[in-house]
């Protein structure tokens, strides 16, 4: 189902929400402002009967069953859906070590598996975004935060994984999002406490560029709240339109749809919607405001606009993506 004509595109942002069923104050917040999505973590998600009610309630909010409901189903340390009820999943450097040991084939078709089975788990819920694979390749000196969440030191490596994440993802019916482009890699410090700043000239971010390089062709990618002084000395990527248009538009070639990191994060300053605002004229499609406060919410919808006319082509196209890439059957019952 695509956005009704009779309403006006969604604003550019998806909003968190504050527990494990939707507030009055809350649907009423999501009703008038109209998001173009909303995003799940740990706290919203008790068992499947309560998830999949509170996904329901969220596109009731907004009147639209299209409205992607993204999660971070990662594995290892970032699984939002955890045991009894969901399975425990590893850290994908795993399958990394198992390229290693045992042949990059082997570990490609282990991950595009274990990338189908969380499809197969999101999909029964109703959630439709998967904010994964990173693309980030870990340098030395590099903080803790990537750490086994990346799958190998090796760009190459990291690229053939990461598409078949993307792959299993996609015949799931769900859309994978990459990140954190252009690379978080090489920052020393944790971005959800600080801000990076990697000063190192183009020509060495090759290796970091490569991997996002070779899965440009993905439909949704999410920004690094990292500066990289070789496009700005003082903006991070999300709100640096140098950093958008020469890296991610221009030497990485990404034409999907663009969304922030979290806009609550530490590394970046000012109110809501200054960051907001800074980051959509920086060239970002929308924005990711996570922690599900009502008063922050509230303010960073003062600082985004509807969707563009590009940026809805590019989410109908992820959308378009995944629908394609599934299996036949499948598609034809969840139509």
């Amino acid at each position: 189902m695509s956005c009704s004509a009779e309403r006006a595109p969604p604003a550019a942002i998806v909003f968190g929400c504050a527990g494990e069923a939707l507030g009055r104050d809350e649907r009423a917040l999501f009703a008038d402002a109209n998001p173009l999505g909303f995003i799940l973590f740990a706290r919203n998600c008790r068992e499947p009967g309560q998830v999949r009610d509170l996904v329901a309630a969220l596109r009731d909010s907004v009147g639209r069953q299209d409205a992607p409901v993204l999660i971070d189903q990662e594995g290892g340390r970032v699984q939002r859906l955890a045991p009894p009820h969901w399975r425990r999943r590893p850290p994908w450097r795993s399958f990394g070590d198992m390229a290693a040991k045992e042949g990059l084939d082997r570990a490609v078709e282990a991950a595009g598996a274990a990338a189908r089975e969380i499809a197969g788990e999101l999909a029964e819920l109703g959630i439709d975004v998967n904010c994964l694979p990173l693309l980030d390749v870990p340098a030395p000196g590099g903080h803790g935060v990537i750490g086994d969440r990346a799958f190998s030191d090796d760009p190459g490596t990291v690229a053939a994984l990461g598409r078949a994440v993307c792959e299993g993802l996609l015949a799931g019916g769900v859309v994978p999002v990459v990140k954190h482009i252009p690379g978080h890699g090489r920052a020393a410090v944790d971005s959800h406490r600080a801000l990076p700043v990697v000063d190192v000239p183009v020509h060495a971010l090759a290796a970091d560029f490569a991997p996002f390089r070779a899965l440009r062709d993905m439909p949704w990618a999410m920004t690094a709240h990292v500066v990289y002084t070789a496009f700005d000395a003082t903006a991070p990527a999300t709100l640096s339109r140098a950093a958008v248009a020469r890296a991610i538009r221009g030497l990485i070639g990404f034409d999907g749809l663009l969304i922030s990191d979290d806009l609550c994060m530490d590394a970046l300053s000012g109110g809501p919607a200054s960051r907001a605002r800074a980051a959509l004229d920086a060239g970002c499609d929308a924005v990711l405001h996570c922690n599900g406060e009502l008063a922050g919410m509230r303010a960073a919808i003062e600082g985004v606009d509807a969707m563009t006319g590009r940026a809805m082509a590019r989410f109908r196209r992820g959308r378009a993506m995944a629908r394609d890439k599934m299996p036949q059957a499948a598609a034809g019952a969840g139509a």
